[in-house]
């Protein structure tokens, strides 16, 4: 099979037997709009059913475009692959292997890995282990920017954080972690897969850290649903894509409006190879005097480990007015308690409405918040707008994790006619006093941004502009 110079792609999801359907409809989509380069199948592409496919093994009926399939996911499929690890299975049609990488004569890289998680982290013919996802990754130069293109049939483990939600899909059930670590080294401009029946196509993710590294080019993450869906779920994906290796830096790395951060969190691979051992025993993972690459790394890891934060976070310098247990704390000034996080009054507050988010346990910042707090804190802001709403007000959220021992979210309601004023009396004051406030996107999270014990001051304004700065000396402590 040779692959044509073009860069029109098409995708399928799970095919299940249908093959002369398929096949039809790619011919009729050709029709109409141009030839394309290239079908690639993700999920299911064999069912029960094996006299639709006998007749393309016979020549009786034609493939009518290269196919690049994935390999099985259930034991009854294994018999149509052989036990060879890439072949070609009839004319046009070519099963890639069980993982890889597939450079095509134009340069485009391919990504391949096929099957499923293993459960006991055993590979075999349908399951694949971290040990080979680790050696996959060692395919891709160290230089390398990243592959252009990545199939998987299952889905990856917590893509929809920060994304769009899904409510068809738990990722937690279906996702496997192993994937989104190979998300992670691997860096897809586009990554493919099926299985779950449900076409999803979730916001571009970066893969850099803001302020911390280079820009990268972002990924976009579609799944596919199964032949004979409903129209509204996608089964069929068409896309055109030069190879990054002919596109230039600047405009493969350009962000689209609305990228997000990336929905995945970076551990070890190692420790995906021995998860078991590393749930016997707490974990510790900070080490401040590292570099900041380190930091992040570790923070990234922390972040999907709950025991490693509460031990960390834990540690304080003396007593904590603000942790909501401590028999001080002037629990007449406290509004609303949730689960995990509370809305109270500051002693002093710059205007009456001036309100503070909390969290009931000890918490030093937002950075360090755990998966559950960090859900329930953003609601305090999503409800103190609409309340001040009603006022014809705006909220101003602004935190200094500098000498202070608990996280405090200060929130400030301001007339409505002030919004268009902050960014630029922020950054004004912030060049009087002699450091600058660097403007992120909007769609950013913080806890990408920042590692863990790192000083910061952080603000987000009503017009949705967030602005940062990394203490690194003297701070006006009542800057806010």
């Amino acid at each position: 099979m040779v692959l044509l110079s073009g860069t029109s792609r098409l995708v399928s999801g799970d095919v299940k037997g249908n093959f002369q359907q398929l096949f039809s409809r790619v011919t009729s989509i050709q029709k109409k709009s141009g030839q394309f380069d290239l079908l690639i199948c993700v999920g299911d592409f064999f069912d029960e059913e094996v006299e639709e496919w006998t007749a393309y093994i016979e020549g009786k009926c034609k493939v009518p475009i290269p196919t690049l399939i994935l390999g099985p996911n259930k034991v009854e499929h294994v018999k149509y692959y052989g036990i060879q690890d890439g072949c070609e299975l009839t004319d046009n049609v070519t099963y890639l292997g069980k993982k890889g990488i597939f450079t095509g004569n134009t340069g485009l890289k391919i990504a391949y890995l096929s099957g499923v998680e293993s459960p006991n982290g055993v590979s075999d013919d349908i399951h694949f282990s971290g040990s080979e996802v680790l050696s996959l990754t060692k395919l891709l130069d160290e230089d390398s920017k990243g592959v252009d293109i990545l199939v998987t049939s299952q889905w990856p483990k917590g893509v929809t954080n920060y994304g769009s939600t899904l409510d068809d899909a738990d990722t937690e059930v279906c996702g496997s972690e192993t994937i989104s670590q190979l998300c992670l080294r691997l860096h897809p401009r586009y990554h493919f897969c099926s299985l779950s029946g449900i076409h999803y196509e979730r916001q571009p993710y970066r893969n850099h850290q803001i302020l911390a590294e280079k820009e990268r080019h972002v990924t976009r993450f579609i799944a596919l649903a199964k032949y004979g869906a409903p129209k509204k779920k996608k089964f069929l994906y068409a896309f055109s894509i030069t190879p990054m290796c002919l596109v230039e830096q600047k405009e493969l790395t350009q962000q689209p409006q609305d990228v997000t951060e990336c929905p995945y969190k970076f551990t070890p691979l190692t420790s995906v190879l021995t998860l078991q051992e590393e749930q016997t025993g707490p974990q510790f993972f900070y080490d401040l005097n590292q570099d900041i690459e380190d930091s992040n790394r570790r923070k990234r890891k922390g972040d999907s480990d709950g025991r490693s934060f509460s031990k960390k976070r834990s540690q304080t310098t003396g007593p904590c007015w603000f942790c909501l247990g401590n028999a001080e704390v002037e629990k007449q000034l406290v509004v609303s308690v949730g689960n995990h996080t509370y809305l109270a009054l500051p002693k002093g507050g710059l205007i009456s409405e001036h309100s503070l988010i909390l969290t009931i346990g000890h918490t030093q910042s937002t950075v360090m918040l755990l998966q559950e707090e960090h859900r329930e804190i953003e609601e305090y802001p999503l409800t103190l707008r609409e309340c001040f709403k009603k006022q014809k007000k705006a909220v101003v959220f602004f935190e200094r994790n500098y000498r202070t021992q608990h996280l405090q979210i200060q929130a400030v309601p301001v007339p409505n006619d002030c919004v268009m004023e902050m960014k630029e009396i922020f950054i004004q004051c912030a060049q009087e006093n002699d450091f600058e406030l660097h403007e992120i996107p909007q769609l950013s999270d913080i806890k990408q941004i920042v590692p863990p014990g790192v000083p910061y001051f952080y603000v987000e304004l009503p017009s949705g502009d967030k602005l940062l700065h990394r203490i690194s000396k003297n701070f006006p402590l009542q800057f806010g």
